[in-house]
């Protein structure tokens, strides 16, 4: 069960700021922003990992009630790291670029408004029936649904501070590199197939793939949803 779920998450995981290179000179002041705010984003980068490999790991189960809670814990989870991720943009101060200023109001404002988001989504998951399957299910597309418009959201919300020497600032501090989930997988083919639904095992390894991707350096800040992650699957 949660295929279509995990359809929708599948652009909407990790923040991961696509970003490359180094500046130079100009380059202290940037460097030290850079460095001022990766510092206080790190712990809410990981916790947003692990909140998505917690949806991974419990789609292997496909039990309504743990997919339920699952996703509202993560769904939080997520939220409460957007809010700390823009109290870090807003206590490292405008950045020394062009426009500087804009450029932190608007990522604070779009990391709070996506926050809003997905705590929306939290009431929509807690809101569901466990107890009817199809109902269920159905309201989990609904969920994957709202999912997919807070995706552009979630890739908007940094996108100024991937621009440029910012951006390239950002790409060479530890905490802004992508992380690794420190929340283990579960064993998939663990539940039995529900009424309706097929276990699929190709989702977990999918799972799998991109925590074994994430263990090596990638040069990139960690802000920015992920193509390759997934999540909870909704199959009817």
């Amino acid at each position: 069960m949660n295929k279509k779920l995990a359809a929708a998450l599948s652009g909407g995981a990790v923040l991961v700021l696509a970003l490359s290179g180094c500046s130079d000179d100009e380059g202290n002041k940037v460097d030290d922003w850079a460095k001022t705010f990766c510092d206080q984003a790190k712990p809410q980068i990981q916790k947003r990992a692990d909140a998505h490999q917690i949806i991974i790991s419990t789609a292997a189960d496909s039990k309504p009630a743990e997919i339920q809670a699952a996703d509202s814990k993560a769904f939080q989870d997520i939220a409460n790291a957007d809010r700390a991720l823009a109290k870090a943009v807003e206590s490292a101060g405008a950045p020394p670029v062009e426009n500087g200023e804009k450029v932190q109001q608007d990522a604070i404002k779009e990391l709070n408004a996506t926050a809003v988001a997905y705590e929306g989504l939290k009431k929509q998951v807690d809101a569901l029936d466990p107890t009817n399957q199809q109902k269920f299910a159905d309201g989990l597309q609904g969920v994957a649904d709202g999912l997919t418009r807070i995706e552009k959201m979630d890739q908007n919300a940094l996108s100024k501070l991937e621009e440029g020497e910012l951006g390239q600032a950002m790409a060479k501090q530890p905490g802004c590199q992508k992380p690794t989930a420190s929340v283990p997988p579960k064993a998939s083919g663990s539940a039995s197939p529900k009424p309706g639904s097929t276990p699929d095992s190709s989702d977990t390894s999918d799972a799998s793939g991109k925590g074994s991707d994430s263990a090596e350096p990638t040069g990139k800040a960690s802000t920015k949803p992920s193509k390759k992650s997934t999540t909870a699957k909704t199959e009817e």
